[in-house]
């Protein structure tokens, strides 16, 4: 059996830091059908996996949290999955908007509207309005969203303004995924469900991400597994293309 783990050993600097951590949260319909239910049934649970780590995400220093919520190519599965999973986040949104404004979360949704029904995108642009001024989390649900469709897009912007810097180009690329601000680079991408590849998800603000995936389905992770990544994440030695100081020598 596998023993609970606490993250009690956290330094300050830890405790203190700012993380922007992406989660590509995978494993629900296989879930469900291990345990002989329909695959919505797993993603159902999933959502109330949301809920707990969108709460304790700011007591292990995350102060962006973005969720792969449904892929441009999630348009591909049966109908009748797509649209569980949109009647799905129509709910949770309704309930969980006048949370996130108790708890300072501030939500937006991240990728293309114009293939949403128009219920859903109004109630996603209210709940962005009414959490607009959440300063503990700002959380990020990617819906229909495709980090290279993203970027061409932004790549059109910048040609057409002619500026082509990288800071301006995270400009583009928030406006083009309907972001209402630039937020750091990903700190942290942890993929659940046993899978190791991107999935066509923030592509460029993953360029010096640290990656941590584990076979937990989506379903079972929990805080325990959160403190698992992220002791993983402070163990390792980001150095962004620098040779460590301690092994640089003068001729």
């Amino acid at each position: 059996m596998k023993q609970p783990f606490v993250l009690s050993t956290r330094s300050s600097s830890e405790t203190n830091s700012s993380l922007h951590v992406a989660i590509i949260m995978d494993g629900n319909g296989r879930w469900a059908q291990q345990r002989g239910r329909p695959r919505f049934w797993g993603h159902r649970q999933g959502a109330e996996v949301v809920k707990r780590i969108v709460e304790v995400a700011p007591d292990y220093g995350i102060s962006t949290l973005t969720l792969y919520a449904f892929s441009s190519d999630n348009w591909k599965r049966p109908q009748q999955e797509v649209n569980m999973l949109m009647q799905l986040l129509q709910r949770k949104l309704q309930s969980e908007t006048k949370n996130s404004i108790k708890n300072g979360v501030r939500m937006s949704f991240i990728g293309r509207r114009d293939r949403l029904d128009a219920r859903l995108v109004a109630q996603m642009e209210k709940a962005e309005r009414e959490t607009a001024h959440g300063k503990k989390l700002h959380l990020r649900l990617a819906v229909d969203y495709s980090a290279r469709e993203i970027m061409i897009r932004a790549a059109r912007l910048a040609a057409e303004k002619g500026d082509f810097s990288r800071d301006r180009f995270n400009t583009y690329l928030a406006r083009a995924m309907h972001c209402p601000v630039v937020v750091p680079d990903v700190d942290l991408l942890i993929r659940t469900g046993g899978e190791q590849r991107l999935s066509d998800f923030l592509l460029w603000e993953c360029a010096y991400a640290e990656f941590y995936f584990t076979d937990v389905m989506w379903p079972d992770f929990d805080e325990n597994e959160l403190a698992r990544a992220i002791a993983a994440f402070h163990s390792r030695e980001r150095r962004f293309g620098a040779v460590p100081q301690m092994q640089v020598s003068i001729a």
